[in-house]
């Protein structure tokens, strides 16, 4: 402001008056005014790019002075004298005392010559007096102005803070957390005001003066030392640094204010645009629902079937209950957001708003009848044609209910009237399977109403022109059809049950003749094949020629034999030609009879090979018996010889052993011609032993033509004597233990024993045998059950020889949990008995 009434002018001298006694005061509060008046000075000069270093001096010309307040107030001053001379310098001095006069200052006391001459107090006196006027005089707050506004600023702003306290521009300020307060509460990123202390004011002021001169732009103005050094720091001096913090916080204040003036009138615009928008987009969508859904209620294009048209119902619902409520809604919103954008537009005065083409409450009003009375004449057709529907749909329910038992009733039959089982089926199933079928033939009559009832309602839907017509005259066309086919069906089936009744009866009589005669000729063949079968034990030539008259009359018989075995395959081939030609399959067999022809053929043929097989034995026993006969007629020729000479021989060497005539040397002698005439016998004695062997082979066991047998000592015993020699030898001797035994001593089950395989046997019997595996658990034990043992544990357990024996000729063990030293007993058990080669 430029104008000041009294009252205004005399608080704003107030101060003045309190300055010029100051100075009387203390040479350091005018030490702290040189230096803060001096840096507030420059604070601006250095906006015209320049600056003071002496504040008596610089100022003396009036140049730097005028630039000064240029600067400060933004207005231009008269032109300066640009001479040295004294007069140029108080002229533009007093340039510059009259422009701070214009603004409603009266300087007192304070002249251009002082200012020319460098008097110290007069010049801090004037630029104090600027002070005020520019920095001071317009701060307002709360309707407090000026001194009493920037204090009562300061203690708004420092208000949440419990340790500043500030009541005045001296002491409240010496230990700098008022300052630092100021900064914290406007930009608190600028100080961690928590970690500052009350008794700490050099840190406090040094922070807040390097924070404010490197972030706020607030050139230092004092030194800690300034404020903390004297009892009561200048006022003036602090009042002037707390106004540049206020100048630097409320211009960011003015300009956020102005900001949120500009903000505030744009948000209205947009606020109102979005509403617009939104008004648009909402009668849009709403006008676009109100399109698509009107053809849907436009449709009348009847469903084929109730439940389509029961789901069309539902559908309406849903959209009575879901989906037309939300937009009657949006339709009221819509209205009520356009009277409010319109009133919101009229307060703010701003023109109103006009929508798109087509867009207009009327609008939506009229596209909003249109849909209504769509809807309207969609539900009540939908009623109709449910009404209608439900009347074709009684007939139709009862056309298929009906279709359906029949169906049911049908379902399998003509499978069954067009099954064969006739074919396979015997006489007694037959004649079940004709009284079942005549059960049926009664069942069939009985459905005749049935099909008639559905081709008429099928008819009367015709007339009715029900929709689903095509399908109900196919499914009624199919149950007629299938049932002319059922009663063609069934008349055949009767037919074929009575020719295979007939068929069957026939074959029965065939079956039965053919089992008559097929048993006793079975048994008769069965017989034969025993007969021609039996071995025959013979001994004389007149046995043999029995056997071969019996059978000679046996084979008289096979021709008639034969004739019978014809007859009665001839019967089988009459039911076999029956069969093939009226088709009827024989699967099943002779219920009389389990002799099958092929079973007749296959024992008559071999009759007929045993017969031949027959002649040949009998021939081939006779031809045998004839070289027995002759085997015992020449060795009874040569014993009845030989035999008489050995008892001869015997009862004279007997003789000579007891009489012991003559010397020594006489009976040696005589012996001796006695050895060789037994000698010189010998080839005799051979030959008879020749052919007793012949005797032996051909098992001939009796000799009717000589009463001498051959004897002989084969050094073998027979089963029988080598079982009692072990009963003798104190063996228990049971079936199941001499056959062991026998499997031992006669490994080719030749029924003899020799005497080297005795002697082996009864050696092994009384002889305490092992094995490998016997010696190598034993070594197992030994070594506590590991697979390995030591030097040490043989030398323990083993007598010294026989550990060292072993020591010398076990292997080291080379399994994976073998130790130093461990030997390998299983290889040296196994090497034992030459089983395996280490």
């Amino acid at each position: 402001m430029d104008h000041y009434d009294s009252h205004q002018t005399n608080d704003y001298m107030q101060p003045e008056e309190d300055w010029d006694r100051d100075l009387l005061l203390d040479p350091a509060w005018e030490k702290q005014q040189r230096k803060t008046f001096t840096a507030w000075c420059n604070s601006h000069l250095r906006k015209a790019g320049t600056q003071i270093e002496n504040i008596d001096e610089d100022f003396r010309d009036g140049l730097k002075l005028m630039l000064l307040l240029e600067v400060i107030s933004g207005e231009r001053l008269p032109k300066p004298e640009r001479g040295k001379m004294r007069v140029h310098k108080i002229s533009n001095v007093n340039k510059a005392l009259e422009f701070i006069a214009s603004k409603g200052v009266k300087l007192v006391s304070i002249g251009a010559e002082e200012i020319v001459d460098g008097n110290a107090k007069m010049t801090l006196g004037m630029i104090w007096t600027i002070i005020l006027r520019f920095a001071i005089q317009d701060i307002s707050v709360e309707e407090t102005s000026a001194k009493e506004g920037l204090l009562l600023w300061c203690q708004r702003k420092t208000a949440p803070y419990k340790n500043v306290n500030i009541q005045n521009f001296h002491i409240s300020w010496k230990d700098g957390l008022g300052f630092c307060a100021l900064i914290h509460r406007h930009r608190p990123e600028l100080i961690d005001y928590g970690k500052l202390r009350k008794d700490d004011p050099y840190t406090n002021l040094n922070t807040a003066f390097d924070v404010a001169e490197r972030f706020l732009d607030i050139p230092k103005m004092l030194d800690a030392e300034d404020i903390v050094g004297t009892a009561r720091p200048d006022e003036k001096a602090i009042m002037t640094y707390v106004s540049s913090f206020y100048h630097a916080f409320s211009g960011a204040q003015k300009a956020e204010t102005a900001a949120n003036r500009i903000c505030k009138v744009l948000a209205v615009n947009q606020e109102n645009e979005q509403l617009m928008e939104d008004y648009e987009r909402l009668a849009s969508d709403l006008l676009e629902w109100i399109r698509r859904t009107i053809p849907w209620l436009e449709n009348r294009a009847p469903e084929n079937t109730m439940h389509a048209m029961q789901q069309k119902l539902e559908d309406f619902r849903d959209y009575r209950r879901l989906h037309k409520p939300p937009k009657v809604q949006e339709k009221c919103q819509l209205e009520i957001n356009f009277n409010t954008l319109q009133t919101k537009l009229r307060l703010s005065n701003r023109p109103a708003f006009m929508p798109s083409e087509g867009k207009m409450i009327s609008d939506i009003n009229n596209a909003w009848g249109g849909l209504e009375q769509a809807e309207k004449g969609y539900e009540e057709w939908m009623l109709n044609e449910i009404r209608r529907m439900e009347r074709l749909d009684h007939l139709a329910e009862k056309f298929r209910q009906k279709a359906c038992i029949h169906e049911a009733w049908t379902d399998g039959k003509e499978n069954m009237l067009q099954k064969r089982d006739y074919e396979t089926a015997s006489l007694s199933e037959i004649k079940a399977l004709l009284k079942k079928h005549e059960a049926f033939e009664s069942d069939l009559a009985a459905h005749q109403d049935r099909v008639e009832q559905i081709a008429a309602i099928a008819q009367e839907l015709n007339e009715l022109d029900y929709y689903d017509s095509p399908s109900m005259n196919a499914r009624c066309q199919k149950i007629c059809d299938q049932w002319d086919n059922l009663g063609a069906l069934t008349q055949k089936r009767r037919e074929a049950l009575e020719r295979t009744e007939k068929l069957l009866e026939t074959i029965d009589q065939l079956y039965l003749e053919y089992a008559k005669r097929a048993a006793p000729f079975n048994n008769w063949m069965e017989g034969a094949m025993e007969d021609l079968q039996d071995t025959f034990i013979v001994h004389t030539i007149e046995e043999i020629q029995g056997l071969s008259t019996a059978h000679e009359q046996f084979k008289a018989t096979l021709p008639e034999a034969d004739k019978e075995r014809q007859a009665i395959l001839g019967i089988h081939n009459e039911v076999s030609k029956i069969a093939q030609t009226y088709h009827v399959n024989m699967s099943g067999t002779n219920p009389y009879s389990t002799i099958s022809p092929q079973e007749i053929n296959s024992k008559w043929d071999h009759v007929r090979q045993l017969v031949p097989r027959r002649d040949q034995a009998l021939m081939e026993e006779h031809a045998r018996q004839q070289q027995n006969e002759r085997l015992r007629k020449q060795f009874a020729a040569q014993a009845n010889v030989i035999g008489p000479w050995i008892q001869t021989k015997m009862q004279e060497i007997g003789r000579i052993s007891i009489e012991m005539h003559g010397t020594l040397e006489d009976q040696l002698n005589h012996l001796r011609q006695y050895e060789k005439s037994i000698v010189n016998y010998k080839p005799k004695i051979d030959q008879l032993e020749g052919d007793h062997q012949q005797i032996q082979e051909a098992l001939i066991f009796d000799n009717k033509h000589t009463n001498y047998t051959m004897e002989k000592k084969t050094g073998m015993l027979d089963g029988e004597d080598f079982r009692a020699c072990l009963i003798s030898m104190g063996y228990n001797m049971g079936e199941a233990e001499f056959a062991r035994i026998m499997g031992i001593v006669d490994p080719n089950r030749l029924g003899v024993v020799t005497f080297q395989a005795f002697i082996d046997f009864m050696s092994r019997e009384t002889t305490d045998t092992d094995t490998a595996d016997q010696v190598m658990a034993s070594f197992k034990v030994l070594a506590g059950d590991k697979n390995y043992i030591t030097a040490e544990e043989l030398r323990r357990e083993l007598p010294p020889d026989q550990a060292e024996y072993c020591i010398a000729r076990m292997a080291p063990y080379m399994g994976h949990d073998a130790i130093p030293g461990a030997l390998d007993y299983m290889s040296f058990s196994t090497a034992l008995y030459g089983e395996s080669d280490l």
